[in-house]
């Protein structure tokens, strides 16, 4: 048996090596949620981020909640008001192994729900890299807030404050941001976003468009940031996806192995309102 992953599933690391990285991991993604406005603070038992630039639910989050159960419950009450006075309509807790593992149940008993199942990846076989993509510059960034506003149903206000984050993201020095041109159309093709904090390196969004995909592009500029992380440091790198699926094999494709797993919690703070 191998002393490292979990005997319950050897696909996984097991719960101290789990806890370890993720801790890594989650310390880097907030990091990258608070660029340039974003506000990191405590709330109870969790570590929260906030930033209204950025309309994405991984830069408006808690996480890491570990202590009592009365201490976790507690929290959950608190980050509802958090979230409600910083204007969100949803709050959201990603539960990892940093978090306790009675959870599950804290949440149901206190309204929240499980709304997303997620698989936290860790790069481990480098891709060759063919030199498709190229740095984003300013006037890519409205083609970019397109594409994700396709895949994740921004509305037009969420899209305009997206466009704003992305700007600041690209002249923050830790942040990597590469496009590849459609070769039909005046337009990109596809984009992946990175972020490197405390040498580990973060493959945070990848999007292609519908049409351009099954082409190699999403595995070219997958492959380009990872490599652009390295070269600034990072020791490893890291990624979120939805657990199976397309999205789990094409990171799998990428060079990427699932390493533990992750839990997405939402509570609706119209429904308290």
């Amino acid at each position: 048996m191998d002393p490292l992953h979990d005997p319950d599933d050897e696909a996984l690391l097991d719960p101290r090596q789990a806890r370890d990285l993720a801790g890594l991991v989650e310390t880097a993604r907030l990091a990258s949620a608070v660029v340039r406005y974003g506000l990191r603070t405590r709330v109870g038992a969790a570590t929260v981020v906030l930033n209204q630039d950025n309309p994405l639910p991984a830069a408006n989050h808690a996480c890491a909640l570990w202590g009592t159960l009365a201490e976790v419950a507690g929290t959950l009450l608190s980050l509802e008001q958090v979230f409600a006075e910083a204007g969100r309509s949803e709050a959201v807790v990603f539960a990892s192994p940093t978090t306790v593992a009675e959870i599950e149940g804290i949440a149901d008993d206190a309204g929240w729900r499980a709304v997303e199942e997620l698989v936290a990846l860790l790069h481990r076989t480098r891709q060759d890299v063919r030199g498709w993509a190229r740095p984003a510059e300013d006037r890519d960034l409205p083609g970019i807030v397109d594409l994700i506003a396709d895949d994740a149903g921004l509305s037009e206000e969420g899209e305009r404050r997206l466009l704003r984050h992305l700007e600041h993201r690209l002249d923050e020095p830790r942040s990597i941001l590469r496009v590849v041109d459609d070769q039909d159309a005046d337009r990109i093709a596809g984009f992946a976003q990175g972020f490197v904090e405390r040498r580990v390196g973060l493959v945070e969004q990848v999007v292609v468009r519908p049409g351009r995909r099954r082409r190699g592009i999403g595995g070219e500029v997958v492959a380009e940031v990872v490599e652009e992380l390295r070269e600034r440091g990072a020791l490893m790198v890291a990624g979120y996806s939805e657990e199976g699926g397309t999205a789990e094999r094409f990171a799998e494709a990428c060079g990427f192995d699932v390493v533990y797993g992750v839990t997405a919690y939402a509570r609706r703070i119209d429904d308290l309102l």
